[in-house]
């Protein structure tokens, strides 16, 4: 089900020019430190992140998991100064568009399993990238790009869940930006991947590779024009990006890369809101995105099969998204597609498998209060179409017809009497899926998440017993480069 007028919620930009997208300053070092998974050095980076600090809160915060470990910290100050799972979410969303900018722009998109502290059940926040139909995507040469739909899908999700204004959760990721970060290892090996055709676009190079050389681990990375378009978009609403003076400069600069976008294929951009697929697993319920989010569909199916031994996890969540995208090939976030695709786990799916499926990155969160949020963000490629919207500093996502969408895998459990269990999101390609299904059955049979599959990797939070800091363990994947937060302060 779509959400009618999120735009207006964004509140529309007005009149002033976009020179804070030139702006640069001098970059401020992170701590080596932080390349490091499980890294727990917080001080650090504090000022960094959010600038100078309302107080913090003492004893049990919550738990921030994440494949970069800066955004983890970001969401962690998050839940410190006050903020719910929903608030540190956006957060860590924003943050990763600039720590990780192969895998989470605001070009790209997402998908979100949500339960706020005290409801009965989650929702799902559908912003998967879609396709734009400007003539350039498919012109010879040209790089067809996603429409942007993550801010409005993070924007959608704080709005329902969130309880802090959201111009103070896009600041720290603006101040990232502008003052530099810390290349971590996620973002060096993305880079390294795809550095020749990515640095072939002048102004990814500008970026990537300031002085020539590609950043590796331990460099400092500047996004002044990021951080430019962060600050109006704090300033102005997350709508300045879909109506306003942010939204003219995208579009045009798109079409420049060869994006095939016109301003009304952004305008009419809306994140979906609706219920998730809900798997049974004894006193337990396990609440799975929906399609188009369907990695979500392939886990949940692949849970069941988990759950009564019938199949193989791999076969049973890959056959099942490939049979739903060969009868729904035009599927997008506009479409309510619950009740088919609950049918569909609850039969126990399809066998089979998929080609090879492009990049994504994930996080989970749990508040203090019992708040809880999953995520899965992509660009449906590394770097997108590597191609940067010139003066917005964004890096472009790839069109989903250009590249097939991957398994966005956002998974949370809850006990039948409303109270938070574990949540579970995942990456890695053709195993999201199927290692976001296996993660989820352990936690629930009491045993460590991950690792579970060769390239599956989760991010897990689990809360056995009760949602404090001796109740939850926090847990990032150990081959990974993520950061699961300390729980208290």
């Amino acid at each position: 089900m779509a959400v009618q007028g999120i735009a207006a919620q964004g509140i529309a930009a007005q009149g002033t020019a976009i020179g804070g997208i030139a702006a640069r300053s001098i970059a401020a070092a992170l701590s080596a430190t932080l390349l490091l998974a499980g890294c727990s050095s917080v001080d650090s980076v504090r000022k960094m992140v959010v600038g100078t600090p309302s107080p913090y809160l003492s004893g049990y915060i919550g738990n921030v998991v994440a494949d970069e470990p800066v955004a983890a910290l970001a969401g962690r100050d998050v839940l410190a100064r006050g903020g719910n799972a929903a608030d540190a979410a956006a957060a860590v969303g924003l943050a990763l568009a600039v720590t990780l900018p192969s895998r989470a722009s605001l070009g790209g998109g997402g998908a979100c399993v949500a339960m706020k502290a005290g409801a009965s059940a989650p929702e799902a926040f559908l912003f998967t990238p879609q396709p734009g139909t400007g003539v350039g995507a498919g012109s010879a040469g040209a790089r067809p790009a996603s429409v942007p739909t993550m801010l409005r899908g993070l924007y959608l999700l704080q709005a329902t869940q969130g309880s802090v204004s959201f111009d103070d959760l896009v600041k720290p990721a603006a101040r990232l930006a502008r003052s530099g970060i810390t290349v971590s290892r996620a973002l060096a090996d993305d880079l390294a991947a795809v550095s020749g055709p990515l640095l072939a676009d002048p102004s990814a190079a500008a970026i990537f590779a300031p002085g020539g050389k590609p950043v590796g681990a331990g460099d400092q990375l500047l996004q002044p024009d990021l951080a430019g378009s962060l600050d109006r978009i704090a300033m102005a609403g997350p709508a300045d990006l879909y109506t306003g003076l942010l939204w003219q400069y995208y579009t045009a600069d798109a079409n420049q890369a060869g994006g095939g976008l016109t301003g009304d294929d952004i305008r009419q951009a809306l994140p979906g809101l609706a219920r998730p697929v809900v798997v049974q697993a004894g006193r337990d319920s396990v609440a799975f995105a929906p399609p188009p989010a369907d990695g979500g569909l392939g886990a949940a199916a692949a849970f069941r099969a988990l759950q009564s031994g019938s199949g193989d996890a791999a076969s049973v969540s890959q056959g099942t998204v490939a049979a739903w995208r060969a009868a729904h090939p035009d599927a997008g976030n506009r479409g309510n597609f619950t009740q088919e695709a609950q049918a569909i786990a609850d039969a126990g799916g399809s066998s089979g498998r998929l080609g090879r499926l492009p990049a994504s990155t994930s996080f989970t969160i749990v508040d203090r209060n019992g708040g809880a949020v999953a995520c899965a963000l992509t660009m449906d490629n590394l770097f997108g179409t590597g191609r940067i919207a010139g003066r917005t500093g964004i890096v472009l996502g790839a069109s989903p017809k250009r590249f097939p969408p991957p398994l966005l895998t956002p998974v949370i459990a809850w006990t039948g009497t409303g109270r938070f269990r574990a949540a579970v999101a995942s990456s890695g390609q053709n195993e999201a899926a199927e290692a976001a299904a296996e993660a989820m059955t352990h936690i629930l049979n009491g045993q460590p998440p991950a690792p579970v599959t060769e390239n599956g990797r989760v991010n897990a939070i689990s809360c056995p017993s009760d949602v404090s800091a001796a109740g939850c363990t926090a847990t990032a994947d150990p081959r990974g480069m993520g950061l699961a937060t300390r729980s208290d302060r």
